[in-house]
């Protein structure tokens, strides 16, 4: 059985992990491949590199599968401090998992598409060109659904870490600070028109309050809790 400071450090390299994996097909992959309100050079893009896409597909799978694990030892680590709190946390990560999952299937379908395989053939390149990029688009759209849930689960993180006695309080007012950031990313993009320069600005600003946690779990960690000293008789 690993010990609380052991416990907090496996959860922060898995949190780590996910952060890594899932930049390629959450970020990089999706910045490189799809040109904005482009429907050709977005496609002739995935028409010359398709196996980047499928990379990306990949990193998000993986992201995903990682990220279950991680509300899973996020749950060993803070049980103890209050069981409801941690399990609405996993409840919250498990909620959004089986949506990223499906949401990849847009990303196939726009490979598909723009390999024009015979059964499309009724339909003309550009119609194909436009419903791939038409399928990224629901790819993005899905994302910004996923964004409520990566927002609500930091709410009883950031209450556990408050309540823990391991983890400095502050870590998880900036958890708070941080799904309040999330919150805003997810509304922005799911109703547009709440979107502004100050509005993206101050979400991006308190997004970051996730960040510390990151670090922290790993080093310097958990505090180990203090052994009770038995009362006298």
């Amino acid at each position: 059985m690993r010990s609380t400071r052991q416990q907090a450090r496996f959860a922060g390299l898995l949190y780590i992990m996910m952060c890594v994996t899932g930049l390629p097909g959450l970020l990089f992959i999706p910045n490189a491949l799809i040109v904005n309100g482009d429907a050709l050079a977005t496609a002739n893009h995935l028409r010359d590199s398709p196996n980047l896409l499928r990379l990306g597909i990949a990193s998000e799978l993986f992201h995903q599968v990682v990220f279950a694990y991680l509300a899973l030892a996020l749950y060993d680590l803070f049980r103890s401090v209050n069981r409801s709190a941690a399990i609405q946390l996993v409840l919250l990560v498990a909620l959004s998992v089986p949506i990223m999952f499906v949401n990849t299937l847009n990303e196939l379908a726009a490979l598909i598409l723009v390999g024009a395989p015979p059964f499309l053939a009724s339909f003309s390149r550009p119609q194909l060109d436009s419903l791939a990029f038409l399928f990224l688009r629901l790819h993005g759209e899905g994302i910004g659904v996923v964004d409520v849930f990566w927002s609500l689960w930091l709410v009883p993180f950031g209450v556990l870490v408050m309540r823990s006695g391991f983890l400095p309080r502050a870590l998880g007012v900036l958890l708070l600070a941080g799904a309040a950031g999330a919150m805003i990313g997810a509304l922005t993009s799911v109703l547009p028109t709440l979107s502004n320069r100050v509005v993206d600005m101050a979400g991006q600003i308190l997004a970051l309050g996730e960040l510390p946690i990151i670090v922290w779990l790993v080093y310097p960690g958990a505090r180990e809790p203090r052994a009770r000293v038995p009362a006298s008789e």
